[in-house]
């Protein structure tokens, strides 16, 4: 049987990319993307190694971002446009490290879903 020979993995260079920020109570996931939506990496709380409620909390949140900062350096990102989403206390941590490594934020954007309506509420609870 003939080896077909592997291609290298082409490592890009890009200077402006998108990280969306998806902070629950439970965890916070940050993915950074290109501007067109292609992912580039992928990071969270729990890939960090915190367990159980820890992962939910501001620290953890901050630290996703300095190890997200360090891997888009090696990239060649300057500037970034966020977008938050979610409830979670780790929303701003995770923007105040990225800014603390020396990215340029040029965008802050709220995308929660907000429903116009929502769903039918339950039925009346009978005691």
């Amino acid at each position: 049987m003939a080896y077909k020979k592997k291609t290298k993995k082409v490592k890009r260079q890009v200077t402006a990319a998108v990280v969306h920020v998806q902070s629950s109570f439970n965890n916070t996931l940050a993915t950074v993307t290109t501007m067109e939506g292609d992912v580039l990496l992928r990071g969270s709380s729990g890939k960090l190694g915190f367990k159980g409620a820890r992962k939910g909390t501001p620290f953890a949140a901050s630290q996703v971002g300095a190890t997200l900062a360090k891997e888009m350096a090696v990239i060649g990102i300057k500037t970034i446009e966020v977008n938050l989403q979610g409830p979670g206390s780790g929303r701003d941590s995770v923007v105040r490290s990225l800014q603390a490594s020396g990215f340029n934020v040029s965008v802050l954007r709220d995308v929660t879903p907000l429903p116009h309506n929502g769903c039918r509420p339950p039925k009346k609870r009978r005691v």
